[in-house]
């Protein structure tokens, strides 16, 4: 079984912030930025945020681009990338717009999230359980044999630290503004794990594009030999899902 190809993206401050800790949240990218993004999510299967990104900044997670949903159609696609989210809790109010917008959803959840979900989804989108514990290697396993062969990963910050302490990112779009936010309460990009090589592991830097005053950095958690580390107990984990990645049209 093949699993799905996984780009990370991700907007930071220059402090590695996703945001501030206002009411409000605060726009990382630019407009040529936001752009780039949908140029991303119009070149993937699926989209993944987790529960926490949707509580706290509701996005519909869409392709915008008139043109570019046209191409995906053409290409004999859906019109939308599918729309993913994982939950522990089973904490999601159904009138979330994730829920109402675009096609197809899943939904990845723990026993005790499915049992407190309930038939509150029915109709909306597809609960997959995970078994006790959010399994992020198991639902890779479960994507690839659904077909998706492209996932973007929009976070949030544990979202993005799950991926990556487990060794199962294959790319990582970091797109960094000229913003200090300096906020010990604000979200960050991301957590202490027990990360693959640690600190004596360096990421290949494969491409820099220059977008106004955002630098965007392309980096390949992989290197040259560098194998997939493959599932580690931090995929195994039960951490609750986050918050933005910095990009929420």
């Amino acid at each position: 079984m093949t699993r799905p190809y996984v780009l990370l993206s991700a907007a930071v401050s220059i402090d590695g912030y996703l945001d501030d800790s206002s009411a409000q949240r605060l726009l990382l990218s630019n407009a040529d930025d936001f752009d780039r993004v949908d140029a991303v999510r119009a070149e993937s299967d699926a989209i993944l945020v987790g529960a926490r990104t949707l509580r706290s900044d509701d996005p519909r997670l869409l392709v915008r681009s008139e043109s570019r949903r046209a191409r995906r159609v053409a290409d004999g696609k859906p019109e939308h990338p599918a729309k993913i989210t994982v939950t522990a809790s089973g904490d999601l109010d159904p009138d979330l717009r994730f829920l109402h917008t675009g096609g197809r959803k899943l939904v990845y959840t723990t026993t005790f999230g499915a049992a407190r979900l309930g038939g509150d989804l029915d109709g909306l989108a597809e609960v997959v359980t995970l078994g006790v514990n959010l399994d992020f290697g198991a639902l890779l396993d479960d994507l690839g044999a659904r077909g998706i062969e492209r996932l973007m990963v929009e976070g949030g910050g544990h979202i993005h630290t799950r991926f990556l302490a487990a060794g199962l990112a294959d790319e990582l779009l970091l797109a960094v503004a000229p913003i200090l936010v300096g906020d010990p309460d604000a979200p960050r990009f991301l957590h202490p794990a027990d990360y693959p090589g640690g600190s004596e592991r360096r990421m290949i830097l494969a491409d820099v594009t220059r977008l106004g005053d955002i630098a965007v950095l392309r980096y390949l958690p992989h290197g040259t030999g560098d194998p997939p580390v493959g599932d580690s107990p931090a995929a195994t984990a039960d951490r609750s899902p986050d918050r933005s990645a910095g990009h929420r049209p």
